[in-house]
C-alpha cells in the first residue's frame, strides 16, 4: 500500500506539469481547430531557453519563465501569422498538421545547430531535495512544478473567464461566424491564442528541463503524450485536458512502481485506447465539445 500511495503522489505531481503543457495544446485547437504538432518542440525550446539563462546568468528556472514566456508568446504569435494565417479556411485543418509538423522540425533543426544533440539537464541546488510527510517522499522540484502549473492554469482560467479578451476567445470557439458579426477580430484572437499556447509551453519547458534530460529530438515522445492527453480529455476542453493529464500521470506512475518503467510509456496509449472504445470523443468531448 505504501508503494501505491507513493506512486499516486508522484503521478498527481507529474500530471500537473502535463496539464500545463496540454492546456496550451487544447486552447489552440479550441480557437483555430488546429492540431498543433509543434507544441512539444515549443516545450523543448522553453527548456533550452531556461537552460541557457541558468548556465549563463545563474537565473533559477522557475524565475526564468518571466523571460521565456514573453519570448515564446511572441514567437508563437509570429508563427501563426507567418505560417497558419495564410492557409485557406477550407484547407486549414488538413494542412495545419503538415505546417505545424514542419514548424516542429524547424525548431528541432535550430536547436540542434545551436546546442548540438547532447542531452542536457538543468541541475539546480535543490534538484535532489525532498520532503518527508508521514513516511512518504515528496520531491521538492516536483512539488514546486505542480504549484507553478496550478498557478499558471489559474491565470489561464482567469484570462478566459474574467477578461474581455477571454470572452472573445470563448465566442470564437463556440461560433466563429457570430463572433465576427459581433465585432470580434477572429484573426487577431487566433494569433494571440497561439501565442498563449506557446507561452504555456515555455513555462512547462522550464520545469521539464529540471525533471528530465532532454535534447532537440525529445519533442517526438512529448507530443505523442500530449496528443494522448488532449484526445483523452476531449478535443477543445481545457478542463478535460487537466483531468486527462492527471489520469495519465497517475496510471504511468502506478505502472512504473508496480511493474516496470518500460511499460509506463505504453500505458498512455493503453488508457487512451480503452477510454476511446467506450467514449469516442474522450472523457469530456461529448458535453464540452466547442467550449473551453
Amino acid at each position: 500500500m505504501h508503494t501505491v500511495i507513493q506512486a499516486l503522489i508522484v503521478g498527481v505531481l507529474t500530471g500537473g506539469v502535463y496539464a500545463l503543457m496540454a492546456s496550451g495544446q487544447t486552447l489552440i485547437f479550441g480557437i483555430m481547430k488546429v492540431v498543433n504538432l509543434a507544441q512539444g518542440a515549443l516545450v523543448i525550446a522553453g527548456a533550452y531557453l531556461s537552460y541557457s539563462l541558468f548556465t549563463s546568468f545563474g537565473l533559477d528556472p522557475f524565475l526564468s519563465i518571466l523571460v521565456t514566456t514573453p519570448v515564446l508568446f511572441g514567437a508563437g504569435a509570429g508563427l501563426q501569422l507567418l505560417f497558419l494565417r495564410p492557409l485557406r479556411e477550407q484547407d486549414r485543418q488538413e494542412l495545419s498538421l503538415l505546417v505545424t509538423f514542419a514548424i516542429a522540425l524547424g525548431i528541432e533543426g535550430v536547436l540542434s545547430v545551436t546546442y548540438k544533440t547532447t542531452y542536457r539537464t538543468i541541475r539546480t541546488g535543490y534538484a535532489d531535495d525532498s520532503y518527508t510527510v508521514d513516511g512518504y517522499q515528496i520531491s521538492a522540484v516536483r512539488l514546486y512544478a505542480f504549484i507553478l502549473s496550478i498557478a499558471m492554469l489559474a491565470l489561464l482560467y482567469a484570462l478566459l473567464e474574467r477578461t474581455r479578451f477571454g470572452r472573445a476567445i470563448r465566442a470564437t470557439v463556440q461560433n466563429p461566424e457570430s463572433a465576427q458579426l459581433l465585432g470580434v477580430n477572429a484573426r487577431s484572437v487566433a494569433a494571440v491564442g497561439f501565442g498563449i499556447g506557446a507561452a504555456t509551453a515555455a513555462a512547462a519547458g522550464a520545469v521539464y528541463g529540471i525533471l528530465y534530460s532532454f535534447n532537440s529530438g525529445s519533442h517526438y515522445d512529448l507530443i505523442s503524450r500530449l496528443l494522448s492527453i488532449v484526445i483523452l480529455g476531449g478535443l477543445g476542453s481545457i478542463g478535460g485536458s487537466i483531468v486527462g493529464a492527471m489520469v495519465m500521470g497517475v496510471v504511468a506512475s502506478l505502472v512504473a512502481a508496480l511493474g516496470t518503467p518500460i511499460w509506463s510509456d505504453f500505458s498512455f496509449f493503453a488508457v487512451l485506447l480503452a477510454v476511446l472504445l467506450i467514449r469516442p470523443r474522450g472523457l469530456f468531448g461529448a458535453s464540452l465539445r466547442g467550449a473551453l
